[in-house]
C-alpha cells in the first residue's frame, strides 16, 4: 500500500514541477503580438488564397502593422470595406481595391467538345490529368470533375454539362480555383472587364476543331479588328491585355467561332 502512495507523490511531484516550467516558460518566453496586428487579422476574410502576395491572412497583417509601405488594398476578397478598415487602424489614407473575378477559359459545352476514351477512377481533375489529360479529346480543355469548386471558398462554382461554371456575382476573385486547375483553364481577370476568350486550346486550328467545335482557331480577325491592340494571338491562341482593353467588343462580333464572349457582370460568362 505504502508502495502506491509513494508512485502517486511522485507522480503528482512530477506534474507539479511539470506546470510550474510551463508557467515560467510562458511568462519569459512569450511573444508579444502587435495591436494593430491583431486588429486588421481579425477583419481579414480568413481565406488564405495568397491574392495580397503574402503567404495568409496572418502574414498579411503582420506586415501591415510593421511596414508602413505596404499597400492596405491588396485584399481582393475583402474588397474596399476591409481596405477601409484598414485604413482607419493604421491612420492612413484610404486605398481602392481593384477587385477581380475569376472567369472558364474553356466552352466545352453542350455537345461541343469530343471525348477520347470513358475515363473510371478517381473523380478529381489531379488525378485524371495523370490518365491521358483526362477523357476529353482536347488536353487543354476543363477536365470537369471540380476540383475548382471544392476549392472555392464561397460556392461561386458549379459543375454541369462536364464544365466548370463560374458566376462571377459569387466570386470574390481570391484565385484558389486557378491553383487547383490541372489544365490552367481558369484564370483571375479584373472584374470591370467584360470580355474573355473562353478556349485554352493552342493547337492549329482544324486540330482544335476537331476535338471541339467551340475551339479558338487562330486566325486572327480578333487580333486585326481590335482598335485598343489588346489582342494577340500566341501559339494559335487569343490572349487579351486587359490593361489595353475598353470592352469595346470588336473581338466578339469578329471572332467567326465565338470563342471571345462579351457578358453583363451580373450574369458573368455562363
Amino acid at each position: 500500500m505504502s508502495g502506491v502512495i509513494i508512485a502517486v507523490a511522485i507522480v503528482t511531484g512530477v506534474g507539479l514541477l511539470c506546470s510550474a516550467v510551463l508557467v515560467v516558460a510562458s511568462k519569459f518566453m512569450t511573444v508579444s503580438v502587435d495591436e494593430k496586428e491583431s486588429l486588421i487579422r481579425e477583419i481579414l476574410p480568413g481565406v488564405n488564397c495568397g491574392a495580397c502576395g503574402y503567404s495568409g491572412c496572418d502574414m498579411y497583417a503582420k506586415a501591415l502593422a510593421s511596414d508602413p509601405s505596404v499597400a492596405v488594398n491588396l485584399c481582393i476578397p475583402g474588397a474596399d470595406s476591409v481596405s477601409r478598415e484598414i485604413s482607419t487602424i493604421l491612420g492612413v489614407k484610404h486605398e481602392d481595391v481593384v477587385e477581380k473575378v475569376a472567369v472558364m477559359r474553356c466552352n466545352g459545352v453542350c455537345g461541343a467538345k469530343k471525348e477520347k476514351h470513358h475515363y473510371v477512377g478517381i473523380e478529381s481533375c489531379s488525378a485524371a490529368k495523370q490518365l491521358f489529360g483526362g477523357q476529353g479529346a482536347c488536353t487543354y480543355g476543363c477536365i470537369g470533375f471540380g476540383d475548382c469548386a471544392a476549392a472555392c471558398p464561397v460556392n461561386a462554382i458549379d459543375v454541369f454539362n462536364g464544365i466548370a461554371h463560374i458566376d462571377g456575382r459569387d466570386c470574390i476573385g481570391c484565385g484558389l480555383c486557378v491553383s487547383k486547375c490541372p489544365n490552367g483553364v481558369i484564370r483571375v481577370i479584373p472584374a470591370a472587364s467584360k470580355v474573355v476568350v473562353v478556349c485554352s486550346n493552342h493547337d492549329k486550328g482544324a486540330a482544335a476543331r476537331k476535338k471541339c467545335a467551340n475551339g479558338c482557331i487562330g486566325c486572327k480577325k480578333c487580333e486585326t479588328n481590335c482598335p485598343s491592340e489588346a489582342i494577340t494571338v500566341t501559339g494559335n491562341l487569343a490572349e487579351i491585355d486587359y490593361s489595353k482593353c475598353d470592352n469595346c467588343g470588336a473581338c466578339v462580333s469578329n471572332c467567326p467561332i465565338g470563342c471571345i464572349a462579351y457578358e453583363d457582370s451580373s450574369c458573368r460568362y455562363y
